[in-house]
């Protein structure tokens, strides 16, 4: 028997409520009946259509089957980086410029907001794949959408950046991400050229003429071999071993170990591991051969196995200069989402670098002990540490890819500014006759030392055309604290915590004002050298003719003339 209900006045038994509510379901049924009849009729797969691996067809098979046909995943397959039939890259896939332009031959000025946007999108791009910071990288996609007619916001971060291009009412949202991180301060150079160009002509490219320009530079191979790269390394390393206080035998032994563990590390990176393995066995070797070349000395020279102290120096070509300093000057420009991750990003290779310095350390029996006095008179030590600071900031420069031109640009500036550091220290010493008698705290020279840095960079960068931050950062990357960053984590390991803390704050007392003061001098207006210096004698399609390096777009035939 069954029950009813009244619903406003209306009585209704359990069937009538049950008919009313398969019309409604009905009508959300997006299958009709024979789809439904269909599906119902459908014979299980057989296990051997789900077989991953295959067996090899027969020979008939092979005869009978038709050629297959190319299908849209393969060809975003095609576009995969592989290695070894494995996708290199698997989180990130390449993108294909040429594929999403949709009108590549009309002039860049008039083309639709989605092929401004890959412009824009593109040179900001490369930019922060190489190194810069992200007002450098916001600055640059700024001016190119100017350029353009686009309005831009972006937000950046150490990997990645959004950008939203808007335009006559319309909006167009793109996200860009990269694998890797890096440094290379010639494509930065490049870059800051072909930003001064198309801020004269760019009006008369076309969209394709944009991407050539972009695919030249993004293209361009590493200025050094692996081996070069070594040497640079062994170059830095020793001659900072000697500004820290080491003599012939430290050395010596810690450009053997730099050399060696720089090859690795570049050998490892250009295989394209990933960067904490590179850092890691790049680190570890330069230890351990450090410790192999003294035990060579030692056969030769009474005494040379007290000059373990060096090893330090020996691992110093992995200090993460470029992310430190730019962190701190985006964090000083309120970028803080990129500071906050490139200052993490510094952190973890100082720690990972420090713990397996630290482990080596303990399996072989070396200790991080002060350096014996060298006893050298002032004049010749001074001399030295300005030989030595030209050498340490030009290996530096190397190892950021810098061209030769450049790379001593910027050790002229770091034996000025890091001379006048040490100087400042060690006045009682080197100045008796003006009777102080302690020298200028390490915090405040260190202040002073970027500081001149910064204003050095900023007049060799008219003078010379060169990228500012590819001149100050290898000349403060010298004074960066790397000594008192490994001691800080060898007393925590060894679980002296006041030693430990002591050299801690240090570090970061001397680390705090390079950020800040390296960019002294930084201004926001654009570049005042005049057009006939930015094309050249032979017209617009070179972007720096003063270098033999320069990027040059003539062969492409960019120009209306």
């Amino acid at each position: 028997m069954g029950v009813s209900r009244q619903e406003g006045g209306v009585y209704m038994d359990d069937a009538s409520e049950r008919a009313i509510e398969e019309d409604m379901l009905d009508q959300f049924n997006y299958f009709d009946d024979e789809d439904e009849e269909l599906i119902d009729r459908r014979e299980p797969a057989s296990l051997d259509a789900f077989d991953l691996v295959g067996e090899e067809p027969d020979e008939d098979e092979v005869e009978s089957a038709e050629p297959p046909q190319s299908s849209r995943l393969d060809s975003l397959l095609s576009r995969v980086p592989m290695h070894h039939g494995a996708r290199a890259g698997a989180l990130h896939m390449k993108t294909d410029w040429h594929q999403i332009v949709t009108a590549g031959d009309e002039l860049a000025v008039d083309a639709p907001l989605t092929d401004k946007s890959s412009i824009i999108c593109r040179t900001g791009m490369l930019m922060l794949a190489s190194g810069t910071g992200a007002w450098r990288v916001r600055d640059t996609m700024n001016r190119v959408a100017a350029v353009l007619g686009v309005t831009i916001h972006v937000d950046l971060s150490l990997l990645s950046f959004e950008c939203t291009c808007i335009e006559d009412g319309h909006c167009f949202n793109e996200v860009v991400s990269l694998p890797t991180t890096g440094v290379n301060t010639h494509r930065i150079w490049m870059m800051e050229s072909f930003l001064k160009e198309i801020e004269i002509y760019g009006r008369r490219f076309t969209v394709h003429e944009y991407h050539e320009m972009l695919k030249t530079v993004e293209s361009s191979k590493p200025d050094y071999a692996p081996w070069q790269q070594g040497l640079a390394a062994a170059c830095a390393c020793g001659a900072f071993v000697f500004l820290l206080g080491g003599g012939p035998i430290e050395m010596a032994c810690a450009f053997v170990g730099a050399g060696v563990g720089n090859f690795a590390r570049s050998h490892i990176l250009k295989q394209g591991l990933g960067q904490f393995s590179a850092l890691t066995t790049g680190v570890a070797l330069a230890c351990v051969s450090y410790l192999l070349a003294l035990l060579g000395l030692g056969q030769v020279i009474p005494g040379a196995m007290s000059h373990q102290e060096g090893y330090i120096g020996a691992m110093l070509f992995v200090i993460p200069g470029f992310p430190l300093i730019t962190a701190g000057l985006d964090i000083a420009k309120l970028d803080m989402r990129s500071g906050i991750e490139r200052l993490s990003y510094a952190v973890s290779i100082i720690v990972m670098a420090t713990l397996v310095g630290w482990m080596v350390a303990e399996c072989v029996g070396l200790a991080p002990d002060d350096f014996a006095p060298l006893g050298l008179s002032p004049l010749a030590l001074t001399l030295l540490r300005i030989l030595m600071s030209f050498i340490g900031v030009f290996g530096f420069s190397v190892m950021f890819n810098s061209p030769v031109k450049m790379a001593a640009a910027a050790g002229l500036i770091g034996a000025v500014s890091n001379t006048l550091r040490l100087t400042l220290v060690d006045a009682p010493t080197l100045f008796p006759f003006l009777g102080l008698s302690v020298g200028m705290p390490p915090e405040a020279a260190a202040f002073i030392g970027a500081l001149v840095s910064g204003l050095l960079a900023s007049l060799a960068e008219i003078k010379l055309t060169y990228p500012r931050i590819a001149l100050t950062v290898p000349s403060i990357v010298i004074m960066v604290p790397g000594l008192y960053l490994y001691r800080s984590m060898y007393y925590m390991c060894t679980f002296d915590t006041v030693n430990m803390l002591g050299w801690f704050v240090r570090a970061v007392l001397i680390v705090g004002v390079f950020a800040r003061w390296a960019g002294c001098g930084t201004y926001t207006h654009r570049s005042s050298l005049a057009p006939h210096q930015l094309i050249g004698a032979r017209g617009a399609g070179h972007f720096a003719p003063k270098c033999k390096t320069a990027l040059s777009f003539t062969s492409i035939s960019i120009l209306p003339w």
